[in-house]
């Protein structure tokens, strides 16, 4: 049976955070696009999860105000599914198959 080696752990988690980290810095450059309203209302959004667009279509504007932010809600949850795609994909090539079946928790 092999002896357990503390400071080796140790090293590949420190090796472990800082690829999370890499990742992480990567996925903040990275843009997602949301939409709803058969696309007459587009959020786009970074991999973390920052909002940088917002694009309505004018026609849009004729419409009540609740339907505008129906719409806005929608295009904002859409693009935040897309990140979370995005962010679970980054880092999930990273970890050991099956060892998060079914997603990264919290992700």
């Amino acid at each position: 049976m092999p002896e357990f080696d503390l400071s080796e752990l140790m090293r590949q988690a420190q090796q472990m955070r800082e690829q999370m980290e890499y990742m992480q810095r990567g996925l903040a450059t990275q843009t997602v696009e949301g939409s709803s309203g058969g696309g007459m209302v587009k959020v786009m959004m970074t991999g973390a999860q920052q909002v940088t667009k917002i694009l309505i279509d004018p026609a849009v504007m004729s419409e009540d105000v609740d339907m505008v932010q129906d719409l806005l809600v929608a295009a904002v949850n859409n693009a935040i599914e897309k990140s979370k795609a995005l962010a679970q994909e980054s880092l999930g090539s990273m970890l050991p198959p099956g060892m998060f079946p079914g997603g990264i928790p919290n992700l």
